[in-house]
């Protein structure tokens, strides 16, 4: 079994080979998933342990076993999210590789945006906005980037000033103060936070804008109002990870402010044009990211093509 660091993750996932690999894998018939997830409270935050497996039978099986400690980037260096993750030969069950899960997640989460945008987006699309500035936010920049190049401003907001300075910086983007004019901007809208109260109002949205909702993970979780769901045309990278757990979606169909035939489509059905995607320039469109071990599975197995 290889072990597999960061280094070589990253050096292995360009992004426009892995957003390809990730649409090639949608086309491919669907993989057995399931998640367990325990939670534990200490200090009024909520950590939490997850195992994600994904299983396409004859391929390979993995398995990516995740911890979310949020305070993590306030304590010291250590990111909020940490993972491991093992792939499994499907044939005879060998372990192919251990790979690093914290950097796969980055990749994995990034790559899976952006297909989402490459799909959904308008191809014109000039100014990005990205909402929260931590761990994952440079990768989904990059991610973004790299499937619309025209996009020439690159906006960042986040609670903490100082943090979107420093991303601003680093991505040669602009930091901004002001929320509601940055989304008023915005041709697409990426959100990587753990807000429990709504960030982005669909007030704000222009018309042809594309909202990218990838922070919120849990029930309790919201980065956009209702107002944005109900405005937008619904799409979602699976009904199995990104409809009912996550509370931007999740939260609104409880509550009967929509139904759950309001997602119009999934990545499964748009990667195989059994679905179409936006219909106008003008509309909105939503893409919740809900990650899942299908992803990692379809990343890790991209890694190893590229080891070999």
């Amino acid at each position: 079994m290889r072990i597999v660091t960061a280094d070589e993750v990253h050096a292995s996932c360009d992004w426009p080979a892995l957003v390809d690999a990730l649409a090639k894998a949608h086309r491919g018939p669907e993989p057995v998933v399931d998640r367990s997830e325990l939670h534990s409270t200490a200090d009024n935050i909520r950590h939490t342990y997850f195992n994600l497996p994904a299983w396409q039978p004859g391929v390979a099986m993995g398995t990516k076993i995740v911890t979310v400690f949020p305070s993590n980037p306030d304590r010291g260096s250590l990111p909020a999210v940490q993972a491991v993750y093992v792939l499994f030969d499907g044939e005879d069950g060998r372990p192919l590789l251990m790979i690093d899960g914290t950097a796969l997640t980055y990749r994995k989460t990034a790559a899976d945006s952006a297909l989402g945008s490459k799909l959904l987006s308008r191809p014109d699309s000039e100014v990005l906005l990205m909402v929260g500035a931590g761990a994952l936010a440079p990768f989904l920049i990059a991610a973004h980037r790299a499937v619309r190049p025209a996009i020439r401003d690159v906006l960042v907001w986040n609670r903490r000033p100082e943090k979107a300075e420093a991303l601003a910086r680093d991505v040669g983007g602009t930091a901004v103060a002001d929320l509601e004019s940055a989304v008023r901007r915005a041709d697409i809208v990426s959100t990587a936070t753990a807000s429990t109260e709504p960030l982005v109002r669909g007030a704000w949205l222009m018309p042809g804008a594309h909202l990218d909702l990838v922070g919120g993970f849990t029930p309790e979780m919201r980065e956009c109002d209702d107002e944005a769901v109900t405005r937008s045309s619904i799409f979602v990278d699976s009904r199995w990870f990104a409809v009912d757990q996550p509370g931007d979606l999740g939260d609104p169909i409880r509550r009967g402010v929509i139904t759950r035939d309001a997602v119009r489509a999934d990545l499964f059905q748009l990667c195989k044009g059994a679905m179409t995607g936006r219909k106008s320039p003008q509309e909105i469109t939503l893409f919740k990211n809900g990650g899942g071990s299908h992803l990692d599975l379809f990343t890790a197995l991209h890694i190893w093509t590229e080891l070999q």
